[in-house]
C-alpha cells in the first residue's frame, strides 16, 4: 500500500535555480523544464565553455545566467550560488570506463565537488537543495558508483547537520536515463547508420529504463516533497540488452541476419543493477510512483551501534533490481522507443 507524503509550498514559477553541470544531457532537460515553469532566473554552472555557448545560442532566454566554473573549486560555487532558491546538483563524472582508470578524478569531482555544492548551499540558507545519484551506488563495484555512493553518504551527513527548515537536502537514484550521453541506444543507432555490428555486452543484462522527462519529475518531485535527508527513487520498468537490441533493429527493419557481436563485460559492468538495497527496501516507504527512504537520524552514540543496536526488528526486504521490476517485453520496447523524439527524428518520423 502507498501513502502519501507531505509537501512544502516551494514554487518554481518566480523562482531562481541554480542547475550544477547545467550543460549534460539531464541538466540541458531541466533548464528547458524550469523555463516553461516560469522561474525567473536559472543559473548554469559547468566548467565547458562550448557548451554553454551552444546552450545560450540554443535558448535565446535573457533568464538562463552562465557560470563557468568546477563544482571542485568552491570559490567558482558562490558566486552561482548566492541569491538562489533552489539547486539541483547533476554535476559529475559519469562514464564508468573513464573513472575505472581515474578514480580520483571520480572522487574529487563526485564526492569532494558534491560537498562543496551543498556546504555552499547550506552557507547560503538555499530552501532546497536535490543531489543527483545513480543506481551503481547501490552494492557498488565500480568507481563511478562507489563515489556516488560517498556522494549519497556526503549530503545525508549534511542533512543531519543542517537546519532543514532553511535548507532542505534530498538525493534522487535513478536508473539508464535513455538518449543520455554515453548511453547504448546512441550508440546502436550510430552503428546501423555507420552500417557496422550492433555490439552487446550479454543479452541477459538488464537496465532500468528512464527517459529525461522522467529523471525531471523525479527530482521536482524531491523538490517539493523533501524534508531533508530523503533518498527519492522512482520506479522504472527495465529489459535485457538483447531485447532492447531486437527492438532497435526491428525499429530499423533490419534484415534477419544483421551482425551482432557479443563484446563481454566492460570495466566495471554488472549483470543487472540495483535502485534500492534490501536494507533500504526495508525502511522505504511505497508513495505511488515513488519510494522515500527517510534518513537515519539517529545520533552518533556508538553505544547505540555496539551495545544497544536496534530492538525493532529489520523486515527481511529484497533489493530492487533491474532483474526483479517489471520486465519490458519486445514491443513495450519499441512501443516506448517509439515515444521518444530523438527515436522518431532518426527514423524521419
Amino acid at each position: 500500500m502507498s501513502v502519501e507524503l507531505s509537501s512544502r509550498t516551494r514554487k518554481l514559477d518566480g523562482s531562481a535555480v541554480l542547475v550544477t553541470g547545467g550543460t549534460g544531457s539531464f541538466g540541458s532537460t531541466m533548464v528547458k523544464h524550469l523555463l516553461s515553469k516560469g522561474a525567473s532566473e536559472v543559473r548554469v554552472l559547468s566548467r565547458d565553455e562550448a557548451k554553454q555557448d551552444a546552450m545560450r545560442h540554443e535558448t535565446q532566454d535573457a533568464r538562463v545566467r552562465f557560470y563557468l566554473g568546477d563544482t571542485r573549486d568552491p570559490a567558482t560555487i558562490d558566486p552561482a550560488m548566492s541569491g538562489v532558491d533552489f539547486v539541483f546538483h547533476a554535476a559529475a563524472l559519469k562514464q564508468v570506463p573513464s573513472s575505472e582508470f581515474f578514480p580520483l578524478e571520480a572522487v574529487k569531482t563526485n564526492v569532494l565537488g558534491s560537498s562543496n555544492v551543498v556546504t555552499s548551499a547550506v552557507n547560503h540558507e538555499v530552501k532546497a537543495l536535490v543531489c543527483l545519484s545513480t543506481d551503481k551506488a547501490v552494492y557498488p563495484i565500480n568507481a563511478m558508483g562507489m563515489s556516488k555512493a560517498l556522494m549519497e553518504k556526503t549530503a545525508m551527513s549534511h542533512a543531519r547537520l543542517a537546519d532543514s527548515s532553511k535548507t532542505a537536502i534530498s538525493v534522487t537514484r535513478y536508473g539508464n536515463v535513455m538518449f543520455s550521453r554515453g548511453s547504448v541506444i546512441p550508440l546502436f543507432i550510430q552503428q546501423i547508420k555507420s552500417k557496422k555490428p550492433l555490439t552487446i555486452t550479454d543479452p541477459a543484462m538488464t537496465r532500468f529504463l528512464m527517459t529525461l522527462e522522467e529523471s525531471v519529475e523525479l527530482v521536482e518531485y524531491a523538490l517539493q516533497h523533501g524534508q531533508g535527508g530523503e533518498l527519492f527513487v522512482k520506479k522504472a520498468p527495465a529489459t535485457d540488452i538483447g531485447t532492447l537490441a531486437r527492438a532497435i533493429a526491428e525499429l530499423f527493419q533490419l534484415p534477419k541476419d544483421y551482425p551482432v557481436q557479443a563484446i563481454g563485460f566492460r570495466h566495471g559492468e554488472k549483470l543487472f543493477e540495483s535502485l534500492l538495497s534490501s536494507e533500504e527496501s526495508a525502511t522505504a516507504k511505497d508513495i505511488g510512483r515513488f519510494y522515500c527512504v527517510p534518513l537515519d537520524d539517529r545520533a552518533l552514540d556508538y553505544s547505540l551501534y555496539f551495545e544497544k543496536g536496534n530492538k525493532e526488528p529489520l523486515e527481511r526486504q529484497s533489493a530492487y533490481t533491474s532483474h526483479s521490476t517489471q520486465q519490458l517485453s519486445l514491443e513495450e520496447v519499441k512501443d516506448l522507443l517509439l515515444s521518444q523524439p530523438y527515436v522518431r527524428g532518426e527514423l524521419g518520423f
